[in-house]
């Protein structure tokens, strides 16, 4: 445990290995043969790119096989110190007996010399600073994530204690919710953590805290609730942890994970494909940036038509419900009237959306250049900014308005379950669509559906959409 908590240390740490150990390759290259140390590499039949790219290789292969990148969250400095040796010199006896098997007497033993001790010193150095980052970002509260502990008695609090013990997982307690017995005892006297209520109040909780996880500790005469808590949570898109008693798990299914030793059973509903969603992030940030690079004249551009057409303010700024319930700001480029927030009262019989969203074909709010802003769908490229501060991906449900998210029933607030996109399934198979429930259900079908390549087979078609004028 946490496997999806710790993935991305683990994929760092995997990162900095190869390229630490393609570095090193070069460096000491360069150190042993001098500025034409690739020439000196060629001279023994050897292309030296190609293999520095595969010592790279050979160096994450060997830390594979000795258990470095095995998701774990009992970890000490010294294991790890011993486990890198033993790798290291794994890797060198495996070098050294390759080169007597098959005859290669010219590659230079002094340079194996240098490269093996200064390849376990950076491995472990490397590795230290990362771990010690991790820790202190998620310390700093970095993408944390923040979880509901069911149950207020002192087994727990132990376990919530124990998550928080271990800083590099980014979960911190919102506070505890009491069953029946624990009232029966007395809350005060159990834990320390604020008591936000009872199990009647946990709809409430998670429709006004946000939680991302929630963790069931009743006690055993209360066990009987777990289920219902648990089914609750599906609907709501929650991950649930339930550490397993020597009755065995309470709700079928589920993936068995161990905390200190205590074993766990984590539900997850919606995408729990850890890597993959870690590859998503990458991708967000790399297009997003360049995005905003590539994007800056026609931001520009587009800044100053707004101004001389319309004046001032050039953006539109309002908050949105982000993943789990998250407040944050929107940016767009403004294309109404200033007032429009104001207007909007008069306007709400004329919605030709049924549900809690508005939308208006021909809104008499929109200004002068926001109507063509609109049909080509620019006045979303500064939400570029927001993918790139973590608020928002590229695509995924589309952001709600906190006062559409409080009229939400309940199947629907699992649209909150994945961060929300620019762009996504409903936006480009059914734009036009004006019932709100056939916009969630395409949001929650391309939730339970999710994969990179479902996407880019959107981002590839909301292009021609954008093209054709089709926005709203």
């Amino acid at each position: 445990m946490i496997r999806r908590n710790i993935v991305a240390l683990h994929v760092a740490l995997m990162a900095a290995d190869a390229a630490i150990a393609v570095g090193l390759f070069a460096s000491i290259s360069l150190v042993r043969f001098g500025p034409t140390w690739p020439a000196t590499w060629d001279t023994v039949g050897i292309d030296a790119r190609i293999a520095a790219i595969l010592y790279g290789a050979a160096v994450v292969l060997v830390l594979w096989v000795q258990g470095l990148y095995r998701l774990r969250v009992r970890w000490s400095r010294r294991r790890e110190v011993l486990d890198v040796l033993i790798a290291v010199v794994l890797l060198a006896v495996v070098v050294f007996t390759a080169l007597f098997l098959f005859k290669l007497p010219d590659v230079s033993r002094l340079f194996l010399l240098m490269l093996f001790p200064a390849q376990a010193a950076a491995t472990i150095t490397v590795r230290a600073v990362i771990r010690w980052s991790f820790t202190r970002l998620r310390g700093r509260g970095y993408n944390a994530r923040y979880f509901l502990i069911i149950g207020a008695n002192p087994a727990a609090q132990r376990f919530a204690d124990a998550i928080e013990r271990h800083r590099a997982l980014g979960l911190r307690a919102v506070g505890h919710l009491a069953g029946p017995t624990d009232r029966a005892r007395g809350t005060d006297r159990r834990v320390r953590r604020p008591v936000l209520g009872d199990l009647d109040d946990i709809e409430s909780i998670l429709h006004n805290v946000v939680v991302d996880e929630v963790v069931v500790c009743l006690d055993l005469e209360d066990r009987a609730m777990t289920v219902p808590i648990a089914r609750l949570c599906e609907e709501e898109g929650r991950v649930v942890r339930i550490p397993i008693t020597e009755f065995g798990p309470v709700v079928p299914g589920g993936l068995i994970e161990m905390l200190d030793g205590v074993e766990v059973q984590s539900l997850a509903y919606g995408p729990d494909r850890t890597l993959g969603l870690l590859i998503k992030r990458s991708i967000d940030v790399i297009l997003a940036a360049l995005g905003l690079i590539v994007l800056s004249p026609l931001l520009l551009l587009v800044a100053l038509i707004i101004q001389f057409k319309d004046g001032g303010p050039i953006l539109f700024r309002q908050t949105r419900v982000g993943l789990h319930g998250r407040p944050f700001q929107l940016i767009k480029f403004r294309t109404m009237v200033p007032e429009a927030e104001a207007l909007l009262a008069d306007l709400e019989a004329r919605n030709e959306i049924s549900g809690p969203a508005f939308k208006l074909t021909d809104d008499p709010r929109l200004s002068l250049t926001g109507r063509w802003l609109r049909r080509a769908s620019i006045d979303e490229l500064p939400q570029l900014w927001n993918v790139l501060r973590g608020e928002m991906s590229l695509v995924g449900p589309r952001p709600p308005l906190p006062r559409e998210v409080q009229v939400y029933d309940v199947w629907h607030r699992r649209r909150l379950s994945m961060l929300p996109g620019i762009t996504g399934l409903w936006q480009v198979s059914a734009r036009r669509e004006a019932d709100f429930d056939r916009w969630v259900r395409l949001d929650l079908d391309y939730i339970d559906r999710w994969s990179l390549w479902l996407d880019l087979k959107i981002m590839l078609r909301t292009i021609p959409a954008m093209l054709e004028g089709q926005g709203r």
